[in-house]
Formats: C-alpha cells, structure tokens, sequence
C-alpha cells in the first residue's frame, strides 16, 4: 500500500463535500481509504491523503470519461495533481 497526496480546486466546496460518499464509491476498488483537507488560505483547494491499494486502477478511475460527468457535478477542476512518496 502507497500513500499519496492528490489536490485540486474545485467551483464550489459544498457542492463538491455533499459528494462524499460518491467518492468512497467510486474509488473504493483501488484504494483503502482516505482523508480530506481543505486549504486554510484558500477554500476551494482540496487535499485528500489516499492509501492506495492499486495505483494504475485509482489512476485509470481518475482519467475514466466514465467519471467526468461525476466531476462535473461535484464542480472538480483540472488539473488533479498527484504526489508520491519520495524514500529519503
């Protein structure tokens, strides 16, 4: 298991909260679980701290086209940008 970092804006945080479960959902085959943050300067900036079971799987659920129109109703916004854990 890996555990990564994924942040993104989004239009509207209260919006995008109510999507919570539909989030658990959707990426509940590649991941065990995951925490969310909200920028204190900025509070349409989301950080969510995943730990990933399947990193190609939470990768392809990310890019599904499948998935935009989830995206789109939970006001997500591009780009999404992942950090991976550096071995120090």
């Amino acid at each position: 298991m890996t555990t990564i970092v994924a942040r993104h804006k989004v239009g509207d945080f209260n919006t995008w909260l109510k999507g919570h479960k539909d989030r658990e959902e959707v990426f509940a085959p590649a991941i065990s679980g995951f925490k969310t943050f909200r920028d204190a300067n900025d509070p349409n900036s989301i950080a969510l701290v995943i730990e990933v079971t399947d990193m190609e799987k939470l990768q392809s659920i990310i890019d599904d086209p499948a998935n935009a129109e989830l995206q789109k109703k939970h006001t997500v916004l591009r780009p999404i940008m992942i950090s991976l854990p550096v071995d120090i």
